[in-house]
């Protein structure tokens, strides 16, 4: 099968900032007068990406990882240091909160010098001048200057812009976070139709559960390289193992990490008269177990659970902490079994079980042993109601 066209390659980029001491070390390498008085700084290191027409990308990392750095350089923003960017296609990007608006405009004036900048003569502009407000949805406030609006309604605003003057690329970066619940729906099914038409769509979020529902392929950073790219629910998981400092440690093909202090050394799920069961008939009682072996003193450790659906989105979950039942220290030796029960209100389908064993040393979070999708349960249900949960609505008429 023939590989679609390429919408943004990226080949060796690299990024390096000079850090100075001090204001006269900036000023004299500027005009050389004096020898090297910098520290480099790498944003990114060599990093290579192909991004294909039509595709959903997202890119997650801790900050300071390198995202923004990458969608500045795509979009002409930043110039590299070394490697090259090339793009193929319009671009409209939403890379902050009010980026390129003028103050002192109003929102019609700002409209109009967007889209400008985007490339749009007066008349394209004005063509989708009613599209954009219709989007934006702020009333009478188009008309003051855009000093005067709140970050609801900048973000509003600009992201009425950026996605109804039809890019050929979209970029998003974190710039739906301020926006209400109403507002961010309207924006993800404006995604969804960007999808269908074959648009190109770059997403950056620290919202997990929106990058594995809306992302074909995911890029993983950390401290300006790349360290991986696969599906979402895989680099989600790389992700969350970063946070945590422990992604160098990890066979990729083993779903579980940790110090190992403390182990998970089985687990399984019951129905209510406790048989083991990997089917759960909804409205009934379930219990997910776990047996715990602690190799070395542990003060305070927190069990935990987690349901995620098969795009691994994390459906529901929860903790010994969260439950407010907490435990003392824990001697080396002991094993621990852990019972979580639950009503099952998931609709029906097939769902994953994720374990976990952690805690705080020295205000330090520290993850003993976690295991990902380590039990699959599927949900029987003759009636599924609208989205994950079913409510168990009664409904009266009178």
């Amino acid at each position: 099968m023939q590989e679609p066209p390429i919408a943004i390659s990226l080949n060796g980029l690299e990024k390096v900032y000079k850090l100075y001491d001090r204001p006269s070390d900036r000023l004299f390498d500027a005009i050389g007068l004096k020898r090297k008085k910098f520290k480099e700084h790498y944003a990114l290191k060599g990093v290579d990406l192909v991004i294909y027409q039509g595709e959903t990308v997202g890119i997650i990392g801790v900050n300071g990882a390198g995202k923004s750095t990458i969608l500045k350089i795509i979009t002409g923003v930043l110039n590299p240091t070394s490697g090259t960017a090339l793009v193929n296609g319009r671009i409209s990007a939403l890379l902050e909160l009010g980026a390129g608006f003028n103050m002192e405009y109003n929102g019609i004036e700002n409209i109009y010098l967007n889209g400008t900048m985007m490339g749009y003569s007066e008349k394209e502009i004005t063509a989708k001048l009613d599209a954009i407000l219709s989007f934006a949805d702020i009333g009478d406030y188009v008309n003051q200057p855009v000093k005067t609006y709140s970050s609801g309604m900048f973000v509003r605003l600009a992201f009425a812009v950026a996605i109804n003057i039809e890019p050929e690329i979209l970029i998003v970066d974190e710039a739906l976070s301020v926006g209400d619940v109403f507002f961010q729906t309207k924006c993800y099914q404006k995604f969804e139709e960007f999808r269908k038409m074959g648009k190109t769509i770059i997403f950056v979020s620290h919202d997990l559960s929106s990058i594995a529902k809306y992302c074909d392929r995911v890029i993983l950073l950390n401290q300006g390289e790349k360290l991986c790219e696969g599906n979402p629910k895989e680099m989600i998981d790389a992700y969350k193992r970063v946070l945590v400092g422990q992604y160098e440690i990890l066979n990729p093909d083993l779903q579980e990490y940790g110090t190992k202090e403390a182990v998970i050394e089985d687990c399984y799920i019951t129905e209510e008269d406790g048989t083991k069961v990997n089917a759960i008939i909804k409205g009934r009682d379930y219990s997910v177990f776990m047996r715990v072996r602690f190799n070395a003193e542990i003060k305070a450790p927190i069990f935990a659970f987690t349901v995620k659906d098969s795009k691994g989105t994390e459906i529901t979950g929860t903790n010994t902490m969260a439950e407010k039942v907490f435990f003392e220290t824990v001697s080396a030796g002991t094993v621990k079994n852990i019972t979580f029960t639950q009503k099952m209100l998931l609709q029906g389908g097939d769902y994953l079980i994720s374990l976990g064993v952690t805690g705080f040393e020295r205000e330090e979070f520290k993850v003993y042993h976690r295991m990902y999708d380590v039990m699959t349960i599927t949900v029987i249900s003759d009636k599924d109601t609208v989205g994950y949960y079913d409510q168990g609505s009664v409904i009266a008429i009178d």
